[in-house]
């Protein structure tokens, strides 16, 4: 039996069933990954001894007839931000190359609680900040469709991992579009949940009120499954909301009948590559032909989000990653001869480029004289865009795009061009600027490349987009390629 061609859900009854036992699952995946690791980068670390014991034991759990958690016995790939106990995280930088977290993120107590196996922890941009997750100091991870281009980021290890068949599940984190973008690259689901509902205790901090952690996977039911774990409040986590649980699984089979759908024209501009633009509208029409309502709409303050987005982000940032100091966390350079050279060349040789110039921009918005001009300007706008969506959600249920704007690029394309790299996120940040929930859904191939279907929600009302990416998945028509790992131009 070919196991890692199946579902996580799939992978579920059969351990349940005793078809096959955890372990074998476990050691599979394992196996695959030694199999193709050196094409695709996806990992950083990888946990093979404790997630075979992990696997043995609910094996044992399973034979003597105890109960199991909802994920019972699935490995499950875990971004390098999210803290892992006794298992390092890196965060991608050499800043953190040897850390060794003492505690489990509240993401992981659940899906250790819920009988998932932690397999190892996957490449990312460097803290996060990057598109493309070539900015990890380790590694440059590829897109299984084609060797020659990234995955996305700053998750693509995650996406590229579920991708490449190397783990049924991931996960991932988001502050402006780094687990929709790398699911679109990548063909896979991902899922942004709404600010909140998800704790981020233990999760290392980019920028904290624009971050959240979400679950990549192959189809929409497995994305469902971990969301139902990850979800729920979290007293540890100030800006976790308490809500009564939901199962995002339950109504996934209902109908989108009458369902109200808004298109935004803001995006739909020329700055999307038509044949991304195409297979989108084709999966409009698959939409109406269930009974969905389509509608042209406007979000007319979309042109300032990305401006908005990366004032206030790197502005967190800045914040955030003070504490990398070199002498209470991180890296320590080996030269200075005083407390403030430490300082300078802990941070100068730990971080990367594109980090040292994310906390330059953002310390310059938060400094004397230009707060006002810049990072209070941002947060009224970012109320603006919030607003937008909030009057959007009065009449529409659903808002739906391209995730991403262009195709994946070739590795090296854009990586000393900023500016153009920040650009494959202007169809994202949005939903992150407004809190909302969001999740891409892949919607056919260009050129050998596939393409991302972003459905976003109001907040909390996850049910619906995947509901919606339920039912399309289901209708769509496409035949789903495996990747081929090659390096063709074309990739298949």
């Amino acid at each position: 039996m070919d196991l890692i061609n199946l579902s996580a859900t799939e992978l579920k009854r059969k351990i349940l069933n005793k078809e096959i036992s955890s372990k074998e699952v476990v050691e599979c995946y394992l196996n695959r990954i030694e199999e193709v690791e050196d094409k695709i980068d996806a990992f950083i670390t990888l946990n093979k001894d404790e997630a075979l014991k992990a696997a043995e034991e609910v094996d044992r759990k399973i034979q003597n007839g105890e109960e199991v958690g909802m994920l019972s016995g699935i490995p499950i790939a875990i971004k390098d931000n999210i803290s892992t106990k006794g298992l390092k995280t890196t965060c991608g930088s050499k800043m953190l190359e040897n850390y060794i977290p003492p505690y489990d993120a509240t993401v992981i107590e659940n899906i250790r609680k819920e009988d998932g196996i932690i397999i190892g922890k996957t490449n990312m941009d460097e803290f996060a900040m990057g598109s493309s997750t070539e900015t990890s100091y380790f590694k440059t991870t590829k897109n299984p469709y084609n060797l020659n281009k990234v995955p996305g980021g700053s998750s693509g290890g995650s996406a590229a991992a579920v991708a490449a068949c190397d783990v049924p599940l991931a996960l991932g984190s988001e502050t402006g579009g780094s687990i929709r973008q790398p699911s679109s690259f990548c063909g896979v689901v991902g899922i942004k949940p709404t600010y909140g509902l998800v704790s981020r205790y233990g999760v290392v901090s980019y920028a904290s009120s624009l971050d959240q952690v979400g679950p990549f996977a192959k189809n929409v039911e497995d994305a469902a499954l971990l969301l139902n774990v990850l979800a729920g409040y979290d007293k540890r986590d100030s800006t976790s909301i308490f809500r009564e649980k939901v199962d995002y699984i339950k109504g996934l089979t209902e109908d989108i009948k009458g369902m109200k759908i808004g298109l935004p024209k803001e995006y739909f501009t020329e700055c999307v590559d038509e044949k991304v633009k195409e297979k989108v509208l084709e999966a409009v029409e698959v939409l109406k032909d269930l009974g969905a309502e389509v509608e042209e709409i406007s979000l007319p303050y979309t042109e300032y989000a990305l401006a908005c987005y990366y004032i206030i982000a790197n502005g967190e940032a800045s914040s955030n990653l003070s504490r990398f100091d070199g002498v209470n966390f991180g890296y320590r350079s080996a030269e200075y001869s005083n407390l403030e050279e430490l300082y300078k060349n802990s941070r100068s040789e730990g971080f990367g480029e594109e980090v040292k110039r994310r906390i330059m921009v953002g310390t310059y918005v938060l400094s004397s004289g230009y707060y006002d001009a810049y990072y209070r300007k941002a947060q009224e706008v970012r109320t603006l865009i919030k607003n937008d969506f909030d009057k959007t959600f009065e009449k529409y249920d659903i808002i739906l795009a391209p995730t991403s704007p262009i195709l994946p690029f070739n590795i090296g394309e854009k990586i000393d061009d900023p500016l153009a790299m920040y650009m494959s996120d202007i169809l994202t940040v949005s939903v992150n600027l407004a809190g909302a929930c969001a999740l891409s859904v892949p919607c056919g191939y260009v050129d050998g490349l596939p393409v991302g279907l972003q459905i976003i929600g109001n907040e909390f009302e996850e049910e619906k987009i995947l509901r919606l990416a339920y039912n399309y998945e289901k209708n769509r028509g496409i035949d789903m390629k495996i990747p081929s790992l090659r390096s063709e131009e074309n990739g298949l």
